[in-house]
């Protein structure tokens, strides 16, 4: 169960966030041409706390702005906006802070109880938070029917990446008390089982993707507030390698596996034109819509998950530059160097329809892309935090990725936003949160797009921000 403790012991907070397996993160940040590499000053890299609270803020602003702005939603089907860079951004950042975490704990039988304890918390959180068992904030109640409980999840998804990259580090921190040799590719040659492994998860995920059959199959709509609810449709697939909705490998794994009931249950896909016309926005379905509009689609499943599990290789990479790299420039030179082929390569698949840019089946051009994406905003956050010292322009996401489990929970789950809303004026319907939305923000600007954007900045973004920076002051923070 997560702790939620004060660190009196120490000068560096010594606590656990979701995506890192031991904190504080300290490497070597000086030029060590200006001075002795034993006389080196070690510090916290602000930017791994500051890049991790960008991409908790980010989730926070694409949750709960997304339905007035679909543009920063989640894309239908292919394509990649705004929020689909979260959640790469979150397994960048963990595989970082598997590197930097994992080189202190110097037994390994320990730091595998560790890896998998806390594997086990992220599951059991993933299935609390996620799984339906909390109605918040529009409803008052909890509780899930087990039978239809949701499998999987974002913490799911992160601990399945956190095990498997975690326990190849700990076989190979050996590698870490090692110096790097001359050359470009010394450092990938110094941790090549971290690319056999990835070369292992893409050689599967493309196998079973464009090999597996997908025979027809069909489902019953059991969403009580459907016009068609306990209908049973059918899909007509029978085909084999096919990337849209209805016909993914994807997806059938994820039926075969878990069952359609236990999957999401609005999926991105109905907003496509197929789907409405009021596409990109939510509304009513067409009625010619194709049958698969209302089945169950799983974002975060299993196939998908497995294909993830690169982006968190990707990011222990970069960790392992900022472990064996001292210069400022060698460091910035190797992450734009791959970063930005990243990015090229990732857009050159999709748009040359080769392999389309995906979140939901979490394709090779989504991964190269989003990869790429994290690598480039990461080393710009590195340049203005760490070598141009304006940390103070960042403090709210510093604070937040100092306890991004809290801002998490509370905010990005709206599980303090569902407490806030117990307590209302005549109706349930009639709350703080309301009222603030209606006459502080969506009436002051007469638009509730503008409004519940201000809104979702202003009081939850920057409101969690400042709460997390109290909890910082006072040494206060949610570990796992």
């Amino acid at each position: 169960m997560a702790d939620i403790k004060a660190d009196t012991t120490s000068q560096q907070p010594h606590r656990l966030i979701v995506t890192e397996p031991e904190a504080p993160v300290a490497v070597e940040v000086g030029n060590e041409e200006e001075k002795p590499r034993r006389q080196t000053k070690r510090q916290r890299v602000a930017s791994v706390d500051i890049f991790r609270g960008f991409t908790v803020a980010l989730m926070i602003l694409v949750d709960d702005a997304g339905g007035e702005w679909p543009m920063i939603g989640h894309a239908p089907w292919n394509g990649c906006n705004l929020a689909d860079f979260v959640m790469p951004f979150f397994l960048f950042i963990v595989g970082m802070s598997i590197a930097l975490a994992l080189k202190r704990i110097l037994d390994r039988l320990i730091a595998i109880r560790k890896v998998i304890l806390r594997t086990l918390k992220l599951l059991f959180w993933g299935l609390l938070l996620k799984g339906g068992f909390s109605h918040a904030p529009n409803e008052l109640t909890y509780g899930v029917d087990i039978n239809h409980i949701r499998c999987c999840g974002i913490l799911q998804r992160i601990a399945l990446a956190y095990l498997v990259v975690a326990l190849i580090e700990i076989t190979t921190k050996d590698a870490q008390a090692k110096d790097l040799s001359p050359g470009h590719l010394s450092i990938f040659k110094l941790y090549c089982w971290h690319w056999v492994l990835g070369a292992c998860v893409l050689i599967v995920y493309l196998a079973v993707i464009y090999g597996t059959y997908v025979p027809d199959w069909q489902f019953t709509i059991h969403d009580p507030d459907s016009a068609d609810f306990g209908k049973t449709l059918s899909v007509a697939c029978n085909v084999r390698g096919k990337l849209d909705p209805p016909c993914n490998a994807v997806a059938y794994v994820d039926r075969e596996i878990m069952g359609i009931n236990h999957m999401f249950e609005h999926p991105a896909w109905k907003r496509s034109k197929a789907c409405t016309s009021s596409s990109p926005y939510k509304g009513p379905f067409r009625k010619d819509a194709p049958s698969w509009c209302w089945a169950a689609f799983e974002p975060e499943g299993i196939l998908s998950s497995i294909s993830a599990i690169l982006s968190t290789i990707i990011g222990v990479h970069f960790g392992h530059v900022l472990i064996h790299m001292k210069d400022h420039s060698c460091r910035l030179r190797h992450w734009v160097l791959m970063g930005l082929p990243l990015l090229v390569f990732g857009i050159t698949l999709h748009l040359t329809n080769v392999i389309p840019l995906n979140k939901q089946l979490y394709t090779l051009s989504y991964v190269c892309v989003t990869s790429g994406a994290a690598a480039l905003v990461f080393s710009a956050f590195y340049v203005l935090v760490d070598i141009w010292k304006l940390k103070y322009l960042f403090l709210p996401f510093e604070w937040i990725g100092m306890n991004a489990m809290l801002v998490y929970v509370m905010a990005a789950e709206r599980i303090f936003a569902g407490f806030i809303n117990g307590w209302y004026f005549d109706n349930p319907h009639n709350t703080l949160v309301y009222w603030i939305q209606k006459h502080i923000f969506i009436g002051v600007w007469h638009s509730r797009r503008v409004g519940t954007l201000l809104y979702v900045i202003f009081v939850e973004i920057l409101f969690w921000g400042l709460v997390a920076g109290i909890m910082h002051y006072m040494r206060i923070y949610w570990t796992l």
